[in-house]
């Protein structure tokens, strides 16, 4: 029994080190937003509060191939202990509402596809706003669109700098983070393992995300992680923010 626990120990092991060198070579391909890396900022700036009314506006892009898929409004339609966020695409139409609960945290999230809903919120960004700073978060979550069965959900970030990122909507100070989700459970039953990775670059000034991209991989039964499958590798970059 101990010898048969220490060769599946041993097996995952060998697929993290390969699923992440794949990643990293297929994906490091893949031009990185280039903004100049400052030093830490003292004191650490202050998250802008949330109000009514307070609006985001992305292009959405394939990092594969540059194609623009859409471009998402973001909006603020209630404030209190549960913030919505409503969101809407000039092609998709009508998107799942992001809820954070309080501030910072998100209680469903649109995110990744299909959206969740999580049982403890999980932060959407670090909580001290400080380059190196690092934590993991678990918690389980629900498909909002078909709720009555929880998933685990695992989630490790660390904030590796400051940096200075421009878009078409302005010149902004970011801390950039990277987010991974190793062996999450999938609601696809077909998929046996799963991760994602993400990298965001979040502006305390307007209170979110300037440049968000990340995608992930997952295999089926037979198919092993040199042959498995990409989920959406998509980039959103911010055009106007109010």
């Amino acid at each position: 029994m101990a010898v048969d626990r220490l060769q599946l120990i041993l097996w995952r092991v060998f697929l993290s080190i390969t699923l992440s060198t794949l990643l990293v070579g297929c994906i490091s391909s893949q031009s990185f937003p280039d903004g100049p890396a400052l030093a830490q900022p003292i004191p650490a700036p202050t998250v802008r509060a949330p109000k009514l009314g307070q609006e985001w506006v992305y292009q959405v892009r394939n990092v594969f191939n540059q194609e623009v898929v859409d471009t998402v409004t973001e909006k603020i339609i209630s404030v209190g202990d549960v913030i919505r966020i409503q969101r809407t695409g000039v092609k998709a139409g009508s998107l799942p509402d992001e809820v954070q609960s309080p501030w910072g945290y998100v209680l469903q999230d649109p995110h990744w596809s299909p959206a969740q809903k999580f049982q403890q919120p999980i932060p959407l960004w670090p909580t001290q706003l400080q380059a190196g700073w690092n934590a993991f978060y678990k918690s389980r979550y629900e498909v909002v669109s078909n709720p009555g069965s929880s998933f685990y959900w695992g989630l490790n970030m660390t904030a590796l700098g400051w940096e200075q990122i421009s878009t078409a909507a302005g010149r902004f100070l970011t801390l950039h983070y990277h987010n991974e989700i190793p062996y999450f459970e999938s609601n696809d039953l077909f998929r046996v393992m799963n991760i994602r990775e993400e990298d965001v670059w979040f502006s305390p000034e307007i209170g979110r995300w300037v440049i968000r991209r990340g995608s992930g991989r997952y295999i089926t039964p037979g198919v092993f992680w040199s042959n498995a499958y990409w989920e959406d590798y998509w980039q959103w970059e911010l055009v106007s923010w109010k």
